[in-house]
């Protein structure tokens, strides 16, 4: 139940107080609405799943509301009953699906990140091989530091006593470490023509062993430049292929959260005395909102069900077995005549722990995601992905007298400038007392054309179901 608060911070200015009992008035937590009807419908031998769709096929075909939606579903069980057992069958089967997803989400969250630092791994040893083709300041750095790993890797450093440093310590080549790296070919056929007309002054011992392992170092590098560019096109790939597995599978939980959302008992009914756990019964409320739009304002009819039954586990089909609710039904009628901007924000103060699960699995996978950076976004743009830019006004508005002033600034920028601020006016501007005025003549307008279909459908209800009536 919304208190008074909870009321105004979301526009509704006063609370409807109404006798729920005998000699007792209270706070419905309903806003006030242009009337009330309420009616309690009670037949131990009948449905009551009756009353609910007639009330609904007439809003919807004779009362001439063409939008009707559901605002609460909930029901809660005894925990003795077969309906109860039923039910937590069906909740335990999609909570075990819903678990296998997550734990599969959570795994390829994991594994993205290796990809993504696989990804930067790789554009940083690309970049060395770029920068080694060209001729550009960095272009010796970038061939030093080719041969470093190449050294290192490759050759194993000075424990391999054949390596370029080896070679220096055991074999007295020590000038073979500054050689190679200050001799710089750039392709497999220019290394003996390289080392002869630069290094032509040391002996043919020496020149020998530097041609073999700058011949060696380039036959290493054009082939591992290959496989690394070929290894970062699959990879590339294979990162956009792990994220859209992974939205697939978000895909795919949602309706199992949204099962169990609705398959959890109601705690605050199971608590009520109206609820025993000895015996078979069951309470279900129901709440839709009936829409007519009707210019400014439109005309809405709040149906509130709470049903208190007696669920009886029938065999419709040999092997699916579903319950026939048999017991008593509160119905509430409420009339109001609410803009649309009410109508959202009557459903967001409704709206109580809602799909709450969704929010939390997508706030989590959001979360690392973002914690990737747009390294993430630029890699899967390169392969492909497509994403909506965010498009951000400018948060201070140019103030200008006039067009003449930004010729040089260009038509284009002129036009945004002028339009965002054009667009920031219209939205800071205050409603007079004329649209006040509108606004409540045809909020009484809409109040007096609801009143009547809401009468119309409660009286006719008392009359198909051989109620009194007058």
């Amino acid at each position: 139940m919304a208190t008074d608060a909870e009321l105004k911070k979301y526009g509704f200015e006063e609370n409807e107080v109404s006798e729920e009992f005998r000699s007792s008035s209270i706070k419905t937590g309903y806003p006030k609405p242009a009337r009330r009807y309420r009616l309690h419908y009670e037949g131990y031998n009948i449905s009551i799943e009756e009353p609910y769709f007639w009330t609904l096929h007439y809003l919807r075909y004779f009362g001439g509301f063409p939008r009707i939606d559901k605002i609460t579903d909930v029901f809660a069980a005894a925990e003795n009953s077969a309906f109860f057992g039923a039910s937590q069958q069906r909740l335990g089967l999609q909570q075990d699906k819903v678990s296998q997803f997550l734990a599969t989400i959570g795994k390829m969250v994991r594994e993205l990140f290796q990809l993504v630092r696989e990804m930067r791994v790789l554009d940083e040893r690309l970049s060395y091989y770029g920068d080694s083709y060209t001729h550009s300041p960095s272009a010796e750095s970038a061939e030093i530091t080719l041969k470093g790993i190449w050294v290192d890797l490759v050759e194993q450093g000075a424990k391999n006593p054949a390596s370029v440093y080896g070679m220096a310590r055991e074999v007295q080549f020590t000038t073979l470490p500054d050689l190679f790296f200050s001799t710089h070919p750039k392709k497999q056929e220019d290394v003996d023509v390289v080392v002869e007309r630069e290094r032509g002054q040391f002996n043919r011992k020496v020149r020998e062993v530097l041609k073999r392992k700058l011949r060696a170092f380039l036959a290493w590098k054009e082939h591992t430049y290959e496989e690394l560019k070929n290894r970062r096109k699959f990879t590339l790939k294979y990162l956009r292929q792990h994220f859209e597995i992974i939205r697939m599978y978000m895909t795919w939980v949602k309706p199992y959260l949204k099962n169990i959302q609705r398959l959890q008992l109601d705690q605050t009914r199971a608590d009520t005395p109206d609820l025993l756990v000895a015996f078979e019964s069951s309470m279900i409320e129901v709440e839709i909102l009936a829409i007519k739009p009707s210019g400014s304002v439109n005309q809405c009819v709040l149906m509130h069900y709470l049903f208190r039954t007696r669920p009886e586990m029938n065999y419709s089909q040999e092997y699916q077995r579903g319950p026939l609710h048999l017991g008593r039904v509160e119905m509430d009628f409420r009339a109001y005549a609410w803009t649309d901007k009410e109508i959202e924000s009557y459903k967001r103060m409704r709206e109580q722990e809602d799909f709450q699960l969704l929010g939390v699995i997508d706030g989590s996978v959001k979360s690392a995601l973002e914690a990737l950076g747009d390294e993430l976004m630029r890699y899967l743009k390169e392969a492909g992905e497509e994403f909506e830019e965010k498009k951000e006004l400018p948060k201070t508005p140019l103030k200008r007298s006039g067009p003449f002033m930004s010729v040089f600034e260009g038509f284009a920028e002129l036009f945004t400038s002028f339009k965002t601020s054009k667009t920031l006016k219209q939205k800071s501007k205050k409603p007079t007392q004329t649209d006040m005025m509108r606004l409540a003549i045809a909020r009484k307008n809409a109040q007096d054309s609801v009143k009547k279909v809401m009468w119309n459908t409660y009286h006719h209800f008392k009359k198909q179901h051989d109620m009194l009536n007058w």
